[in-house]
């Protein structure tokens, strides 16, 4: 467990770094729901916020006082055990509360939340702490993802800022690296902070497998695109198939073919794709028909956690061939904070690594993502295992 002191430093970052996020962008953009998976900018600084103040603030300061007795109904994500809460297609139709009573919201939290840590180092308060800041570094993530959206959805693609970067060449020569048979131990260790779906440390058996340092690149997909990898039906799963015809998808999200060549949408606006950078926003489909029209596979996360210190990961959330599964010996923590992963342990990809959108010091070889087959909002990419 960190020191009080070092928390509360944390804390106030933290906080600070989530309104950073939001400096670039005007009023009208905090609003902006284009799809169920995307929320809005405002929704993200009152829902970090309310989890501070429901599962801290209301519960162990004494004669607290909400905010607003009906932010909880607006800001509860998906805590069935806390009580009932906006749809989340909705949260695009609240015009009310407005961006400033938000962020009087956040300077009200912040503040009691600070005060009451300067007076109390009780071991289970800081516990609660930490998770919340974790928690918040994650919406941090999701803040740039979904502003991503928000703004690349828009017919004039305007742009976020000038300085966030996206796309960064590999500093190392692409190879393949080796890895013995044997078993492994899989699983978090140590006093550090990580989520309960990271526990359980365990030993598995891996057979000896050959793994790339290096993740698919743009080049790369622009051949599996070239070559027909989009049509041909072989190379994809019954229900990936079924996506692509639906959602008439023939390259990755935000791709743009002007006058014949493929440009991309980023951050700073539209701009040309670097043949040598990492292809990104990939759906999990789309890197297994890539892995299948390479005549490769994806790794396991048991692969990638074993393999991860020989490369350098970090850029893009990595697609794995693991479904989201407990760890042997499991156990949800108790309470509505059990809620935070375990329920989700169905019909999901792990995704290993990090992106360029992860907050500093948030991820680690153990850490596990998890989304659906088919979303591919968040910064993903993946690498290949070569087929024996």
């Amino acid at each position: 467990m960190i020191l009080t002191d070092s928390l509360l430093t944390l804390f106030l970052k933290t906080r600070s770094d989530t309104e950073e996020i939001c400096a670039p962008l005007q009023t009208e953009d905090y609003v902006v729901q284009p799809i169920v998976d995307v929320s809005p900018p405002k929704w993200h600084l009152g829902h970090t916020t309310w989890f501070f103040e429901e599962f801290i603030l209301s519960k162990y300061v004494p004669g607290y006082e909400r905010f607003h007795p009906e932010y909880a109904f607006v800001f509860n994500s998906y805590y069935e055990s806390v009580g009932k809460r906006v749809v989340r297609t909705n949260r695009g139709n609240l015009s009310r509360p407005t961006v400033s009573e938000i962020y009087e919201y956040r300077d009200h939290v912040t503040t009691h939340l600070q005060t009451f840590l300067e007076e109390n180092d009780e071991e289970h308060i800081q516990e609660l702490v930490e998770v919340g800041i974790h928690h918040e570094k994650q919406h941090q993530e999701l803040l740039l993802t979904d502003i991503k959206y928000i703004l690349g959805n828009n017919p004039l693609l305007p742009k976020y800022n000038d300085t966030f970067t996206e796309h960064r060449v590999p500093d190392v020569p692409t190879r393949y690296i080796g890895i013995e048979e044997g078993v492994y131990e899989i699983g978090h260790q140590g006093t550090d902070f990580c989520y309960d779906n990271e526990l359980g440390r365990h030993k598995v058996f891996l057979s000896e497998f050959e793994i790339c340092n290096t993740l698919v690149s743009n080049k790369e997909y622009l051949d599996f695109i070239k070559d027909g990898g989009y049509k041909n039906s072989l190379l994809w799963h019954a229900e990936a198939w079924d996506w692509l015809q639906n959602e008439n998808v023939e390259s990755p999200l935000y791709w743009h073919k002007i006058d014949g060549v493929f440009q991309q949408y980023t951050l700073r606006g539209l701009s040309d794709i670097h043949p040598d950078t990492p292809v990104t926003h990939i759906s999990y489909y789309e890197a297994f028909a890539f892995a299948q029209w390479r005549g490769e596979r994806l790794p396991t996360e048991f692969e990638w956690e074993v393999a991860q210190s020989a490369f350098n990961w970090g850029t893009r959330w990595e697609w794995t061939e693991s479904a989201y599964l407990p760890y042997p010996n499991y156990t949800k923590a108790p309470g509505a904070l059990g809620e935070y992963n375990g329920k989700f342990m169905v019909n999901q990809k792990v995704l290993r690594g990090g992106s360029v959108a992860t907050p500093q010091n948030h991820t680690r070889p153990t850490y596990r993502n998890f989304f659906h087959p088919h979303l591919r909002w968040q910064f993903t990419g993946f690498r290949l295992v070569k087929c024996k």
